[in-house]
């Protein structure tokens, strides 16, 4: 990967995601549909997209002649502060938004199949350099994304979620392959339905997940009566923005209401939310992250944590980091009164791993408790002297009983402080008890006991991802590697072959390839209507026009999708 000021700000594990882009594998005919749905979007959109829209494709340097390679995209983008990076289809959806919080836009390096054309539930690099990019040109818009990214990453998701995404992920590999056999597209379409009725209570990921689909996606702006499209989904498939301007789908002001909408990527969506501005948009995100654990705090973002079943990180009123898995915590009137974790667990502050307090330390798991103690004091916001008081002294026995009626007992061995605040006690031959319940024992070695009266904050991930040694690792599944059957490649090379012609703006071997398309390929619709418009343009071979005008007729009444398709292509 080419990098540059701003690829170079993305942490370590986010890179394993990137891939090259194929660019030397994409066919003649896939640049023909790139060049297909880019002229659709260029004659469609500028009567129907935001402003912003059709002055972003030039100022992003997006030709609606060929399939951008994404080195040429980021020497522009990075005149606006973006970048993009090649992926591999669908990725997780916290690195998905954390790649948008560190204003790189995640392109995904296939292109849809010709039979998808019109609408794919995949991504695909038409969705996201046709439709993401040049939207991001609109300041207040590229805020709200980056903005977007920063939150969304830190929502949290259910074991069901990953399940959910690797259901997905399956199914767009299989439709983006055209030789995918139809009983597994079937069976793959089964299961996913399965899982999404199926999902149980909607995690803060599920939630934050249709805001971003009816906004950053499938986004209308202006008011349900006069609007605009903003959304990616929407400026990158030319069958549902033609579709979303019609009565039949219902519009919807947007508001918070949007977090409880579910989508289904397999078919056009039945209603879709307009907003009125895209400040508008931060504001609803905004009152969404107050209800998240990130800024909730509390018994709930434990609970949220414990769920996840993934590595997490709890923070304190200390401003101390716990990073880990939880699980078996301690809740007590609707308060956190004893955190634990199972396996390797790293303590922070300020998102810097302290010093003998990572994972090789912390190696089968870690707990402590939280709270005020029996008297009210607080432990951080106090000094040496005042802990001190409370018998907190190196070298010497002492035992605390917090509110909680948690008991540690046990000589303290070390008292950690950082800008006043006391965020570590250690403790040897220690015991940690809650009535008959032993929470820790002396023979387990130190107790190094998190100092906080509250948590205030929990997210998933580790506070400091590089000592933690955290990554997003590269799907198991990859998309498949296209292997073209001989008669693909022939058909291909005809598509190459009027590209070149239209390139050269030569009519040398337009009649060969005209009439090697009629005769061998007279259900390609997109070949021929390529090669079509190249004659009309010259106004050369009238017989031949009508040869393929008649062979388009013939397809138009077989098929009224394909009659749509032929239509709009020529059009243009």
């Amino acid at each position: 990967m080419q990098t540059n000021e701003v690829t170079a700000k993305l942490p370590l594990h986010l890179r394993g995601l990137i891939i090259e882009q194929p660019y030397n594998s994409y066919t003649a005919q896939d640049h023909a549909v790139w060049r297909y749905v880019m002229r659709q979007n260029v004659r469609f959109l500028s009567k129907y997209a935001h402003g912003s829209y059709t002055e972003g494709l030039k100022k992003t340097g997006i030709s609606t002649e060929t399939i951008p390679h994404m080195y040429g995209m980021n020497r522009i983008l990075k005149e606006i502060g973006w970048a993009a990076v090649a992926v591999d289809g669908f990725i997780p959806p916290s690195a998905f938004m954390e790649f948008q919080a560190f204003n790189v836009l995640v392109i995904a390096a296939d292109i849809r199949p010709i039979d998808q054309i019109a609408y794919t539930p995949a991504p695909d690099i038409i969705h996201e350099a046709a439709g993401h990019a040049p939207i991001i040109a609109d300041p207040e818009y590229a805020e709200y994304l980056r903005f977007f990214g920063e939150i969304g990453s830190r929502a949290f998701s259910s074991a069901r979620d990953y399940e959910l995404y690797e259901a997905i992920r399956h199914l767009s590999i299989l439709k983006a392959d055209p030789y995918t056999n139809a009983a597994d597209i079937a069976k793959a379409e089964a299961n996913l339905s399965f899982l999404e009725q199926n999902m149980g209570k909607p995690s803060e990921m599920a939630r934050i997940r249709n805001l971003h689909w009816w906004t950053v996606e499938y986004g209308l702006i202006g008011d349900v009566d006069n609007f605009k499209i903003y959304g990616a989904g929407l400026l990158s498939s030319i069958g549902e923005s033609m579709n979303c301007i019609k009565p039949k789908v219902r519009k919807i002001p947007y508001d918070i209401s949007a977090a409880d909408f579910g989508f289904d990527i397999t078919t056009q969506q039945p209603q879709l939310f307009v907003t009125p501005d895209f400040k508008h948009l931060n504001d609803v995100l905004n009152s969404f992250a107050d209800q998240m654990a990130l800024r909730k705090g509390g018994a709930e973002a434990l609970s949220r944590a414990e769920e996840s079943e993934n590595t997490a990180t709890i923070e304190l009123s200390s401003g101390i980091q716990i990073s880990g898995t939880f699980s078996g915590g301690i809740i007590h009137n609707e308060q956190v009164i004893y955190l634990k974790t199972t396996g390797p667990t790293s303590l922070c502050y300020k998102n810097s791993e302290l010093d003998g307090h990572g994972k090789s330390w912390h190696s089968e798991g870690f707990g402590s408790p939280v709270g005020l103690l029996k008297d009210g004091s607080n432990l951080w916001q106090l000094s040496e002297t005042e802990l001190a008081e409370k018998g907190i002294v190196k070298g010497e026995s002492c035992k605390l009983t917090f509110e909680s009626n948690t008991v540690v007992e046990g000589i303290t061995e070390y008292i950690l402080q950082k800008e006043g605040k006391t965020l570590l006690i250690g403790f040897s031959s220690c015991r940690v008890s809650r009535g008959d319940e032993i929470l820790f024992r002396p023979e387990w070695g130190m107790f190094d006991m998190v100092v906080g009266d509250r948590v205030v904050s929990a997210y998933p991930g580790p506070a400091d991802p590089v000592a933690f040694g955290y990554v997003f690792d590269a799907p198991a599944e990859r998309t498949h590697k296209i292997e073209h059957t001989p008669e693909a490649l022939k058909l291909h090379a005809l598509y190459q072959a009027i590209r070149d012609i239209r390139e050269s703006d030569s009519s040398q071997g337009i009649e060969e390839t005209a009439i090697s398309a009629l005769t061998s390929y007279p259900a390609e619709w997109l070949l021929l209507t390529e090669i079509l418009e190249f004659l009309n343009s010259k106004k050369i071979y009238p017989e031949i026009q009508t040869q393929i005008s008649d062979a388009l007729k013939a397809l138009s009444e077989k098929d009224t999708e394909i009659a749509q398709l032929i239509t709009d292509a020529l059009s243009c």
